[in-house]
């Protein structure tokens, strides 16, 4: 497989950071979250129960993107999770600005319930992103379309981490 970044998106608690190292170890890929790439105002803001907005996502979805150029030119690949919520902001990732080849990003749309996102968001304790900012994740997401070369997963309770990585590996496969 020639060098790709892959991005393990989805709302928040759709399970990216887990699905998205598990993916990254088994194909010996360099891997990040996406939190991790935000700005501390952009923490404040979401752990005070603020929804970012367009603005102050750009800077952070440019980081990102300059992450996984480094990664490209590496030769290495890379595997992120980030929300990527709408097609612009994938856009952006996809190599807008020409930093990323276009055809070196691909998606991984982690697709779960409303009602299973709320029971992981409860349950989750010690991250900034609360459940009771999971209806506008919802209302800003715009799943990926075939012409995005996406892959689509779909996640239940019972779906283990193990088997959505190998769906993956799966889907990144020549036929």
């Amino acid at each position: 497989m020639a060098p790709t970044a892959l991005v393990v998106m989805g709302v928040s608690g759709s399970g990216k950071s887990t699905v998205g190292q598990e993916l990254a170890e088994r194909l010996h890929l360099p891997y990040a979250d996406g939190d991790t790439f935000h700005s501390p105002e952009n923490v404040a803001k979401m752990a005070a129960g603020i929804p970012l907005t367009d603005a102050d996502r750009w800077p952070w979805l440019h980081t990102i993107e300059g992450w996984m150029a480094e990664s490209l030119r590496a030769g290495s690949g890379c595997v992120v999770a980030c929300s990527a919520l709408r097609k612009s902001y994938r856009d952006v990732l996809r190599g807008a600005t020409d930093t990323v080849p276009a055809a070196a990003v691909r998606f991984v749309f982690l697709d779960v319930d409303r009602e299973l996102l709320l029971h992981r968001l409860i349950e989750r304790h010690g991250h900034f992103m609360h459940a009771d900012m999971l209806a506008s994740q919802l209302a800003t997401l715009e799943p990926p379309i075939a012409a995005e070369r996406s892959i689509t997963v779909r996640i239940t309770a019972d779906t283990e981490p193990h088997f959505v990585v190998d769906k993956i590996i799966e889907s990144l496969e020549p036929k």
